[in-house]
């Protein structure tokens, strides 16, 4: 059977089916070269635009949702998976008939889930959804995670009994490493066979700063931000940074847009995303330089100046700093 989603009153909305010759190469995602996939299916709720590579018994899916107005629908599938959930924007809601209680990941959270001959329920609320998945075959999961962390271990002897877990009963936010790592495969510009060795390179990073987060969160609670209030605000001068990058605000500035005084800004900021607020920038500025080096149509000059910088120097510098290597040698 593979995948599929119905509404409520059994109306089909997707349904995916994988090939049994594929799956005898690598997973029931094949393992022959990588494959890209687009999907545009309106629904009664609205419309859902996907992109999705697979290869090596993985399959990378980035999705979009729109919605007129909330949803809520049943899935079920048959396929024995491993699947590491980004929730970017909007919030979701799953079931599980084998799995104890609900899950519900908000927007900038993430889980990891194993499951194998399931059906459930969805929830979808407000009027944007956007997710990024990684799944794994049990197979390929097993290969990739036999030297992980204890964190790992312990989720991959679950995975062995055959019954449906979470990695962690708390959702996690998902901070600037692994918000780098989606960006690089979404905007990733290699072809071919470089680009699914790229993507086997990330798949393994994003499972060790999945793995490496929620260690580090069983063992240290949080000390500023311990309300959904608080968190709230710290995500929405996340995202009031980001949308002003070619003009940011100062600190007072963004702890006033936020509705937060300037302490708990920058406490709660660099607790959420191990980061202080001009690092974060830092981070995002260069990781878009980077990206914008693959274009031969633009120069190191054009680039410091689009992103803010206030010579080309201090773009070099910081860049050098960053990724060990000047961006004129990058290009």
């Amino acid at each position: 059977m593979g995948f599929e989603v119905n509404t409520g009153d059994e109306q089909l909305l997707f349904k995916k089916e994988y090939d049994p010759a594929r799956a005898a190469g690598g997973g029931i995602f094949g393992a022959d070269d990588l494959r890209t996939e687009h999907m545009d299916v309106a629904t009664p709720f609205g419309n859902l635009k996907a992109t999705a590579w697979s290869f090596d018994g993985i399959r990378i899916t980035y999705s979009e949702v729109g919605l007129d107005r909330p949803a809520e629908l049943d899935w079920k599938g048959d396929d024995e998976l491993i699947t590491m959930h980004f929730n970017l924007e909007g919030r979701v809601s799953m079931s599980d008939e084998r799995m104890p209680g609900n899950f519900e990941l908000s927007g900038n959270q993430h889980n990891m889930f194993y499951g194998r001959e399931a059906s459930g329920k969805m929830r979808f609320d407000g009027s944007v959804m956007r997710s990024f998945l990684v799944q794994l075959s049990k197979d390929s999961y097993i290969r990739i995670a036999k030297d992980g962390n204890d964190a790992i271990r312990q989720f991959s002897e679950k995975i062995m009994s055959g019954n449906p877990v979470a990695f962690s009963n708390t959702n996690l936010d998902i901070d600037i490493r692994l918000h780098n790592c989606i960006r690089s495969v979404l905007g990733c510009q290699y072809t071919d066979a470089l680009k699914r060795m790229f993507f086997f390179s990330r798949t393994i990073e994003m499972l060790v700063l999945q793995a490496d987060a929620f260690d580090k969160a069983f063992n240290v609670g949080p000390q500023y931000i311990r309300s959904d209030y608080d968190r709230e605000r710290i995500f929405f001068a996340r995202d009031f940074l980001l949308k002003n990058i070619d003009s940011p605000p100062t600190l007072s500035q963004l702890a006033r847009e936020a509705g937060l005084n300037e302490f708990k800004l920058k406490k709660g900021f660099r607790e959420t995303f191990n980061k202080t607020v001009f690092e974060y920038l830092s981070d995002i500025r260069l990781g878009n330089a980077k990206a914008s080096l693959s274009d031969p149509n633009r120069s190191v000059t054009d680039i410091a100046c689009e992103l803010g910088y206030s010579s080309v120097q201090h773009f070099s510098t910081a860049f050098k700093k960053k990724f060990g290597v000047s961006p004129s040698k990058m290009k």
